[in-house]
C-alpha cells in the first residue's frame, strides 16, 4: 500500500501525541457506547468488527461475504454494486480468496514479519487488485481488507491520513512504529482498550484507528 511521502515527524511522534490526549478514553467509550447515557447510541462503526462475528471468523476468513459487505457500510463506505457480486460470486472474490489464504488471520501487526505488509506480497496485491475495481479507491480497498485481517492490517482514511500523514507505506510505516520501543506504542493501545473498558475482541489496531479519527475529527479539521 504505497501513498505519497507526507510529513516531517515520524509516525510514531505523531501517534503517541495524538493517544497522549486527555480525551482518549472518553472518545472510545463514544464509539463503543461504554457506560452511554440513556438516549445515547454508540457510533455505528463500534460494529465494524463485529457483526456476524467478525470477517476473519473460522469458516469465512479467507471469503468475502455479504456481512463483510454491510460491515464496511459501517464506516461510511458502500462498494459498488457490480463489484459486490464479484467478491461474492465472480472471479474477483476467488482471486482474492487466493491471496487471503495467503494472510495470516491470527497474528497481531506487530509480531507479525515486515514482508507479510511489503510491496509484492498477497496483501498488498489484494489491496491493489481492490483498487483497480471501477469504484473502489483506496480508501474502500483498505476497509474491505482490515475487515478480513482486523488484526493485521488497519483501517486508513482520509481523516487519519489527514492526522498522521502520508508515508510512503502506511503498512510499514505503522508496523515499524508499533514495534519501536520495545512495542510501546502496542502497548499503550493495548493499556487505552482496557481502561476503556472496549471488549477485548477489538484490535490495537483498531483502537489506533478509532481513536485518531475521533480525535481529529473533533478538531473539524477539513481532510481532502
Amino acid at each position: 500500500m504505497y501513498l505519497v511521502v507526507g510529513g516531517a515527524l515520524p509516525l510514531r511522534q505523531r501517534l503517541h501525541g495524538l493517544l497522549s490526549s486527555e480525551r482518549v478514553v472518553v472518545d472510545l467509550r463514544r464509539y463503543y457506547g461504554v457506560g452511554l447515557s440513556s438516549g445515547m447510541a454508540a457510533f455505528t462503526g463500534s460494529r465494524f468488527e463485529h457483526l456476524a462475528g467478525g470477517g476473519d471468523r473460522p469458516g469465512i476468513a479467507d471469503r468475502f461475504t455479504a456481512e463483510d459487505l454491510v460491515a464496511v457500510q459501517t464506516l461510511s463506505v458502500t462498494v459498488p454494486v457490480l463489484v459486490a457480486l464479484d467478491l461474492l460470486e465472480g472471479s474477483l472474490g476467488a482471486r482474492l480468496s487466493g491471496l487471503l489464504q495467503a494472510i495470516p488471520w491470527d497474528i497481531d501487526m506487530v509480531d507479525a514479519e515486515a514482508d507479510i505488509l511489503a510491496e509484492g506480497s498477497p496483501a498488498d496485491q489484494a489491496w491493489h487488485l481492490l483498487c483497480t475495481q471501477h469504484g473502489v479507491n483506496w480508501v474502500i480497498a483498505g476497509k474491505l481488507l482490515a475487515r478480513k485481517r482486523p488484526r493485521l492490517l488497519p483501517v486508513y482514511d482520509r481523516v487519519v491520513r489527514c492526522a498522521v500523514g502520508r508515508p510512503p507505506s502506511f503498512w510499514l510505516a505503522l508496523h515499524t512504529a508499533l514495534r519501536e520501543d520495545d512495542a510501546a506504542l502496542h502497548r499503550r493501545l493495548l493499556e487505552l482498550r482496557q481502561v476503556a473498558g472496549v471488549p477485548e475482541t477489538v484490535s490495537a489496531l483498531r483502537v489506533c484507528d478509532v481513536a485518531v479519527w475521533m480525535n481529529h475529527r473533533a478538531l473539524g479539521h477539513a481532510c481532502p
